[in-house]
């Protein structure tokens, strides 16, 4: 496997922005800008990050720590089980992304995701074993020999509805690619409000989060964004209509690993339904809610990321072995913008000549665009942990370069896979920025 120094400096969103341009302007700049945004001192190392798909070789396997096979875009919800508990956990691991949407796969690898392949060289699948593995193997206190957390982990398979099989868009779709009805989901999620109620507490098995939780966090997680995408009005938590489901997601969203890398955001989940897929039958689906309302909710959930509670769960994730990441949320998307600085460039020039809107104005122009890069990664970089983050203080407006390029990337980026919905939502503040300010 390549070091971790060299994992880092190429991250997950390089796999978006491939390419190689010689940029020798402005490096003062951007090295001030680095200086900045990178962690000095670091003693911890961040996992090994593979994307199969880019990097076909045969990796060095650890002999010391488990590798996680995950697919590659963080869409596979079995898989997210799985790295929800690595990540909760604070496990030292590495990671193998894998493509499940027909594209190339390693030579060494084979079947579904997820997989584990474990320090000792045996592999195992099936991600609610994994999930019980880990928790037996490193003691996370997620109860998985409790007889009821067993029966909660058993109650989704017989309250999600039968839809057609689907990474990124699971228990959505019937066979015919139509969605399902607003009945059936209706009573799926008033189920799950009821299987809620019966502890108390605000997670399935009480107040501690425990397996259960891992079971159901990736499918709740994309109906409460997509769910409002396919059917007027659909609020899975909707305090009112499920109230132990509401509070449920409010308590998941202060998991720190969940809210800081785990968790998809709802941009990412709309545009997902915006693909053609298998889970739609082979084309992109219709969607038939208020799409103005769901934008409207983007913003919304976007500028409550950005507040002080999200500088606090970015904090407590970074001291659990992860001093690697930049002190705040918005640095470490600069820190990000600088470690792949020629590859987003490669692609905005790119997409400039495929007539991209969000570049009209930079045009197919190399310094123009990485010099409204370097504004965007300045802005960013332009922000510290004992003050709330105002897109205002830094005279950004949507008439700027920079912006044009914040909402260019925010097009560009999913969540999870290139970044967490809490330093996404900094990306998308600014990208929503109006020239008058909020």
């Amino acid at each position: 496997m390549p070091s971790a120094a060299a994992t880092c400096t190429v991250t997950a969103i390089a796999a978006l922005f491939l390419g190689t341009l010689d940029l020798a302007s402005g490096f003062a700049a951007w090295s001030d800008v680095e200086a900045r945004v990178t962690p000095h001192n670091s003693q911890d190392e961040p996992p090994i990050s593979i994307d199969s798909v880019l990097d076909t070789s045969t990796p060095s396997f650890s002999s010391s720590k488990p590798t996680l096979f995950r697919e590659r875009h963080g869409w596979c919800p079995y898989s997210e089980r799985v790295w929800l508990t690595l990540e909760y956990g604070g496990i030292d691991y590495d990671e193998i992304r894998i493509d499940n949407t027909g594209g190339g796969r390693p030579s060494y690898y084979s079947g579904q995701t997820p997989q584990m392949r474990w320090p000792d060289g045996k592999t195992q699948g099936e991600s609610m074993d994994l999930v019980y593995a880990l928790d037996q193997k490193y003691d996370l206190g997620l109860k998985s020999d409790d007889e009821y957390v067993r029966e909660c982990v058993g109650a989704f398979s017989n309250i999600f509805p039968r839809a057609r099989p689907s990474s990124r868009a699971a228990y959505l779709f019937q066979y015919n690619g139509e969605p399902l009805s607003r009945q059936t989901f209706e009573q799926t999620l008033q189920k799950a409000n009821e299987l809620l109620g019966k502890t108390d507490g605000n997670f399935f098995c009480g107040d501690d989060f425990t397996a259960a939780d891992i079971a159901w966090a990736p499918f709740l997680e994309r109906y409460r964004f997509q769910l409002p995408c396919l059917h007027n009005e659909m609020y899975p938590d909707d305090v009112f209509s499920y109230f132990h489901l509401s509070d449920w997601y409010t308590a998941m969203e202060l998991l720190p690993a969940y809210a800081c890398r785990v968790q998809g955001d709802a941009a990412s989940w709309r545009k997902v339904l915006n693909m053609a897929g298998f889970g739609n039958a082979g084309v992109p689906a219709e969607l038939n809610g208020s799409i103005d309302t769901v934008l409207q909710t983007e913003d919304r959930l976007a500028r409550e990321a950005t507040r002080n509670t999200g500088k606090v769960l970015w904090s407590r994730y970074r001291d659990g072995g992860r001093d690697y990441l930049a002190d705040t949320p918005s640095k470490d998307v600069a820190l990000t913008i600088v470690r792949n600085r020629k590859a987003i460039v490669a692609d905005a020039l790119k997409q400039a000549g495929r007539g991209n809107k969000h570049l009209a104005d930079l045009g197919q122009d190399e310094a123009a665009i990485d010099a409204a890069l370097l504004e965007l990664a300045e802005a960013l970089a332009n922000d510290d942990l004992d003050k709330e983050f105002d897109e205002k203080n830094f005279q950004f407006n949507s008439d700027s370069v920079a912006a044009a390029m914040a909402r260019f990337l925010d097009d560009r980026i999913c969540v999870p896979r290139d970044m967490g919905a809490i330093p996404s939502g900094y990306l998308k503040v600014l990208a929503n920025t109006k020239k008058e300010g909020r």
